[in-house]
């Protein structure tokens, strides 16, 4: 069921092998000879064979992010990995290896094609992202219950399965139990499967089928309210302001602190909490919900303002990308045959001249270009600049009066924190003197009692308590303000970033033309 180590010595993908590999596979005349001596670019392969090499290790794949289809058959590989790279990956043959768990495909979202066939593999799993699967392979493996093959309902679109050879075949319900669970399967073991038997297994599982699919409908319906409820926090932290339609911040500073299950039981904490300002439906939470709407407003004002902006700064560069497009055909337009004319020329003299012009043309090309592209860089920082300093003010004045609303909501919070706090160390203080005095009657849990050996200890707890529920506030607004003072910054990132870009274009397109003309060049002197 599995390679073993022979007296080959055992190999890891390495960049001899790889380059080997890419030699091996692709053209062998005049072209694949010169890519041979040039180098090939491993971003600009896309499919790869790497079979039959003994490969035990998978690795060094992170170069070809292109890959479409991937051969890594009869290896001795032991584990999936080193493949999260391989992003645009359709097809992957893994069969006849040691692997024994089906593991590391998470990355590989487009895959539709799998083979594991010929493994170790004793449970389907961790299969979840692959939701493009059409043909799955896993036959000869160790697979034992036909249970686990209700795994594979969730891949909606597999029509082509192979389990031949697992012990779970030997089952005298194999295909029926196959045929009712997968009911989209078009294929299995190679054969078509037949309307008869889907028909039957329709009948004989159709009360557990129909069980399947409730508890499925449940499970969607969950995870959709759970992608509803994500998409809506997204949503709400792009305009600073999660968590604060409710009463959560409070719940938030109760949730880390230690000591308030113990104060908890102190004569009149009842009381105290249910009349403590934070709670709920009180008038810290309504202000916490009239700055929640106020800050989703502003937001939309900001999204619509910065999609203007965006706008201009598109138009620009399309502007400067038309202009740049046109200099080049303009350039090949004149020079179209130049070279083959200059080859064919008898006066060496004059096909020496035309080639010095050519070299002069590119030059001037080059600058062209490049003087085009900073116009483009100058023109953008402008644009950038009159964004923050006109749109952009305007979006923040707006932003900055929700900053000081919130700002004078957290004063307002610790405010009555520190008055909370107060009363709590007085309740505190005067427990304690009732416990000196042997006047406390009421029954308490021993770690509250410990508490209670003198005065330090529990001006100590209600201190942390304190402590605790400030932070939490002060974590909040700094919180605010640093996504707001960066919330303009990837401007800046993107334009250096496409500028960059740029320039290795037209680097990479000038550099072109020089290796045709020293090509030219070299011809000329062989001559």
């Amino acid at each position: 069921m599995s390679r073993l180590y022979d007296t080959i010595e055992p190999n890891v993908i390495d960049e001899k092998m790889l380059q080997k590999a890419v030699e091996e596979q692709g053209p062998q005349e005049e072209l694949g000879q010169l890519a041979k001596r040039e180098g090939i670019d491993f971003k600009d392969v896309t499919q790869l064979q790497l079979d039959f090499r003994n490969i035990l290790k998978i690795d060094n794949l992170w170069q070809f992010v292109n890959l479409t289809k991937l051969q890594l058959d009869n290896n001795i590989i032991e584990k999936i990995e080193a493949l999260d790279s391989l992003v645009h990956l359709i097809w992957l043959d893994l069969s006849f290896n040691n692997i024994e768990i089906i593991e590391g495909l998470e990355a590989l979202v487009k895959l539709q094609d799998l083979s594991l066939y010929n493994n170790r593999i004793s449970k389907i799993e961790n299969l979840d992202t692959l939701q493009e699967l059409q043909v799955f392979s896993i036959g000869n493996n160790n697979l034992t219950t036909l249970e686990n093959v209700v795994y594979l309902r969730k891949f909606k679109k597999l029509r082509t399965l192979n389990l031949t050879g697992n012990p779970l075949c030997e089952n005298e319900q194999y295909s029926m139990f196959i045929a009712a669970h997968l009911p989209d399967l078009v294929y299995l073991d190679f054969k078509l499967v037949d309307e008869n038997t889907r028909e039957l297994a329709e009948i004989k599982y159709q009360y557990v089928i129909d069980e399947i699919k409730q508890g499925e409908a449940q499970a969607l319906a969950k995870l959709e309210e759970e992608q509803a409820k994500q998409k809506e926090l997204e949503h709400h932290k792009a305009a600073y302001i999660e968590y604060l339609n409710g009463p959560f911040l409070f719940e938030n500073m109760y949730a880390e602190d230690t000591e308030a299950p113990k104060l908890a039981y102190l004569p009149g904490m009842a009381d105290l909490l249910e009349t403590y300002p934070f709670r709920k439906s009180n008038k810290f939470v309504s202000i916490c919900e009239n700055l929640f709407a106020y800050g989703l407003k502003q937001h939309e004002k900001r999204k619509a303002e910065v999609s203007t902006f965006y706008e201009c700064l598109h138009e620009a560069v399309m502007d400067s990308q038309q202009q740049g497009t046109k200099i080049i055909l303009d350039f090949e337009n004149s020079s179209q045959g130049l070279l083959d004319v200059v080859q064919n020329m008898s006066n060496l003299e004059i096909a020496e001249s035309k080639l010095v012009k050519y070299n002069e043309d590119i030059s001037q090309l080059s600058d062209t270009l490049m003087t085009l592209e900073m116009q483009t860089v100058d023109q953008l920082e402008e644009i950038i600049k009159d964004f923050e300093r006109n749109i952009a003010d305007q979006v923040l004045n707006a932003t900055v009066l929700c900053f000081l609303i919130f700002f004078h909501t957290m004063a307002q919070c610790r405010d009555l924190e520190n008055h909370h706090h107060e009363k709590l160390l007085e309740i505190a203080i005067n427990t304690l003197e009732k416990i000196i005095k042997s006047e406390f009657d009421d029954e308490l849990p021993d770690a509250v009692r410990l508490l209670f050996v003198d005065k330090d200890t529990i001006v100590n707890a209600v201190n942390a308590s304190h402590d605790v529920h400030l932070l939490k506030i002060d974590n909040r607004e700094d919180d605010i303000v640093t996504k707001a003072n960066s919330w303009a910054s990837s401007v800046h990132k993107n334009e250096i970033s496409r500028n960059r870009n740029r320039v290795r274009e037209i680097n990479q397109y000038i550099d072109q033309l020089q290796e045709e003309l020293d090509n030219m060049e070299g011809l000329e002197q062989m001559e």
